[in-house]
């Protein structure tokens, strides 16, 4: 018999994508999978939705369970607990998956038994059609402590719908961090990615990553965002060096924590101020800050600080001035004559 593939879907107000995104987990080529969907307090018609689906489909293995508001990481802790499968497919509930992605990783996995299985991903909008499957340095095989210092070294990222793992890997590494909001994914796949043999890299295995959702974390940039994110990145920094303690892993940690700084900058100081230790006891960062010729023209004549400020400036005040430019816009619009009200009453439009 073929193994169990348990599909998991976190979800949290996803009403307007979760029909596409259970159609996509609903109608894989796979065999045998389960799919088990946790609401996470959704106060949308989530929960109507996924009732739809099962009702549409009518797959024998489809769980929906709702609870209060906890969190992305304790509802897919959640989730592993009820799975009964042998391999996980993380979903998020905004994703997709192509029909045969689980498929043609499983056949990968087969010949790999004790790696982690990665396929191909790309971004959309709206549609998935529009997704451009860009081949990037992280796809290909390597080995566990190789292939984090790649991705970490060009700032390259592998969302959860594009892994296949398999079950002894979810329990070597542990749970997910519950302390966590931004960023929790990048510190859970490290530690599953180093309790591997290596990763196998599927190119025929595609998932699509909706970008724009403006509920989406990763898009927050709170003070508590911004500290999971530091604990996050402090955290895999652990993890790769506890794995490997050299050169090459000291200076891509370093270079995480100078790339934190770069984005955070001007906030959270403290936050800044930390890193900047870390950055110092690692043995020091080459990474530059990003940013277009100007800005760079700038970063090398008043230094990037005082780059990033005039940009933020401008940036800002060019805001202000599309603001006034509309608010004024209203205003002479409002008090202007109206060509209606001139004509005769017995006039018609």
């Amino acid at each position: 018999m073929k193994p169990l593939v348990s599909i998991l879907i976190p979800c949290h107000n996803a009403a307007p994508w979760l029909a596409e995104t259970l159609k996509s987990a609903l109608t894989q080529t796979w065999p045998r999978t389960e799919i088990i969907l946790i609401d996470d307090g959704s106060t949308d018609d989530s929960l109507v939705v996924a009732g739809r689906a099962v009702s549409q489909f009518n797959h024998p293995h489809m769980r929906i369970i709702a609870q209060r508001n906890q969190g992305a990481a304790a509802t897919r802790n959640l989730a592993l607990e009820l799975a009964q499968g042998e391999v996980i497919q993380f979903l998020d509930a905004d994703d997709l998956l192509a029909p045969d992605k689980i498929e043609r990783q499983m056949a990968l996995l087969a010949a790999h038994p004790g790696c982690l299985i990665a396929g191909a991903w790309a971004r959309f909008h709206h549609h998935p059609q529009e997704a451009v499957f860009t081949p990037e340095p992280p796809w290909r095989n390597m080995a566990p402590v190789d292939w984090l210092v790649c991705a970490w070294s060009g700032h390259w990222m592998m969302p959860p719908a594009a892994w296949l793992v398999p079950r002894s890997l979810i329990r070597a590494a542990g749970p997910w961090q519950t302390a966590l909001s931004l960023n929790d994914d990048g510190e859970y796949f490290a530690r599953v990615i180093l309790a591997s043999q290596g990763i196998r890299f599927c190119p025929a295995a595609r998932s699509y990553y909706r970008s724009g959702n403006r509920t989406s974390l990763s898009g927050r940039k709170t003070t508590a965002a911004w500290a999971s994110q530091y604990q996050a990145l402090a955290l895999q920094s652990q993890h790769l060096l506890a794995a490997e303690n050299s050169d090459r892993t000291r200076q891509v940690c370093a270079n995480l924590m100078q790339r934190f700084i770069y984005e955070v900058f001007p906030a959270v100081p403290s936050l800044r101020n930390l890193a900047a230790r870390k950055v110092r006891n690692l043995g020091g960062a080459t990474e530059k800050p990003m940013g277009g010729p100007l800005f760079q023209l700038a970063a090398r004549l008043i230094g990037w600080q005082r780059a990033r400020h005039a940009q933020l400036f401008v940036n800002q005040w060019g805001y202000r001035r599309l603001a006034l430019g509309r608010i004024f816009a209203a205003t002479d619009s409002a008090t202007a004559p109206s060509q209606q009200e001139d004509r005769p009453q017995w006039q018609e439009s």
